[in-house]
């Protein structure tokens, strides 16, 4: 079969989507301002890039190959690189020179060619723990990634001990311990209710893997820890086989379908998993945060009132808008049957973040991106057609929130955060600035935020040399955590 020789006309290939196979390195970028001293250490980026067009027209962004980015600063100077992550499937298709997989997460639609191959493209999240780092994405296990050289090193099972077929792309590491806390659903096979809940070791060590059965099969894209909690989310978009088999979308959102969330010790046994029943239709993509009080446990996420994916809510039969915003829902322990209590924190938005350190605990502070719709940026980035424009931050306990925006022709991309030094200060924010210089054209900066006071805009901007696709998500490694990489 001859290659398809154009990229799908939608916005999963147009604006920021638009492919670029770029893979390059630079060094000594263009730096306007000064940066902090406490930058030291490398931003790495989640980047979708397809590298061949796909089977078929209806192909969606989350289906497009990962790629590796990174953001490396060093005593004031700054160099950047980004590589494919090569994980089974994108050496397939470089091996064919086409494309072989099907429709986004249905392998009854692949050519036979790659029956039993691994279709996960690594494209979600990057994280880095005991001195490892990994490229993710929640339908596979991640692949481990050379923080130097951004080289692929294959897929990570933990020497073989871990049986779930899938991890989460957002995983919690403890900051005073060190642990690692991570989850797989449909944990077993395609459209099955079975969770994994994995606890990894300080120094990287598979050290329980208990499993056991949601309500039913939903998308289970985050979770939460506590310092004595699990947190588990169960909202209704579904799966179902016998749907996946006769060829059709893998999720469907049931806008009547109950919510759960289900609570158990972060060390105890899944058995003692209490469950909590929500509000129907409801759908979160991301925590900002949970932490408990005496019996109580609060969770912070950026919930809607549906799937906020447009592709989902189209296959879903869903109009319109989602409504929704940054929500705290708290339960009681002591008293499961009486639910959950609801309380609105700040406006709708996505990619929350929180200083690592305040994993689990009550915080002081929180940021996350939503969009001013008086300075619209229409431009294709992700699954939908318009940008993230505006930086919210949010301080607790009184709730105060402070904006920052540049208004149309300005795409916002989820920041990372650097600490500080002084303990008193909230630490810098490193986020990626999507810019439309002329139709068509857009330029691409770092910037630096004061993390406290984001109303003043940047300190500094890296201007990088070369435009990618879209960011996903981001993580921060500081340098001496850098100066601890693994060889093995």
């Amino acid at each position: 079969m001859a290659p398809r020789p154009h990229y799908p006309d939608t916005v999963h290939y147009r604006g920021l989507n638009r492919p670029t196979h770029i893979e390059a390195t630079a060094h000594d970028l263009y730096v306007e301002g000064e940066i902090p001293r406490d930058i030291d250490g490398a931003f790495f980026r989640a980047v979708h890039d397809p590298a061949y067009v796909p089977m078929r027209d209806d192909d969606v962004v989350l289906s497009r190959d990962g790629m590796i980015g990174k953001v490396e600063f060093r005593d004031g100077r700054v160099n950047c690189a980004i590589r494919y992550v090569q994980t089974e499937r994108f050496l397939a298709e470089q091996k064919a020179g086409r494309g072989l997989f099907g429709r986004y997460r249905n392998p009854f639609t692949d050519d036979p060619s790659v029956a039993g191959v691994d279709r996960t493209v690594a494209n979600t999240t990057p994280y880095y723990h005991a001195g490892r780092l990994f490229m993710s994405k929640e339908d596979g296990l991640p692949y481990r990634v050379d923080p130097t050289s951004l080289k692929t090193l294959g897929r990570w099972n933990y020497g073989g001990t871990l049986r779930s077929l899938t991890l989460t792309a957002h995983p919690k590491i403890d900051p005073d311990t060190g642990e690692l806390f991570l989850f797989g659903y449909e944990a077993d096979g395609l459209a099955s209710p079975t969770i994994a809940y994995c606890i990894i070791s300080p120094q990287g060590e598979l050290v329980s893997e208990q499993w056991f059965d949601a309500p039913y099969c939903a998308m289970m894209h985050d979770f939460a820890i506590t310092k004595d909690h699990a947190i588990f989310t169960v909202y209704p978009t579904k799966a179902d086989l016998l749907r996946l088999k006769e060829g059709g979308p893998h999720w469907i959102h049931d806008p009547e379908g109950e919510s759960f969330i289900g609570i158990m010790p972060r060390h105890g046994e899944v058995t003692e998993m209490v469950w909590f029943k929500g509000p129907p239709g409801v759908h979160s993509y991301h925590v900002m945060n949970a932490w408990s009080e005496g019996s109580k446990v609060h969770l912070d996420q950026c919930m809607a009132s549906t799937n906020l994916i447009p592709f989902i809510a189209s296959d879903s039969g869903i109009a319109g808008p989602p409504q929704g915003g940054l929500t705290r829902w708290t339960m009681d322990l002591a008293d499961p049957g009486a639910g959950i209590t609801e309380r609105p924190l700040g406006p709708f938005g996505e990619m929350p973040l929180i200083a690592h350190a305040d994993t689990g605990k009550d915080y002081r502070r929180g940021w996350y991106l939503t969009v001013d719709p008086a300075r619209m940026t229409h431009l294709a980035n992700g699954p939908g057609d318009f940008a993230f424009n505006l930086l919210v931050r949010v301080g607790f306990p009184d709730g105060a929130l402070s904006f920052y925006g540049e208004g149309a022709g300005y795409s916002f991309n989820e920041p990372v955060l650097v600490p500080a030094v002084d303990p008193d200060h909230g630490g810098w924010l490193l986020m990626m600035v999507d810019r439309v210089i002329a139709p068509g054209y857009i330029a691409q900066e770092v910037w630096i935020l004061d993390a406290d006071d984001i109303e003043r805009g940047p300190v500094a901007k890296v201007e990088m040399p070369f435009r990618t696709c879209g960011q996903v998500h981001g993580t921060w490694v500081p340098r001496h955590l850098l100066d601890q990489a693994r060889g093995d």
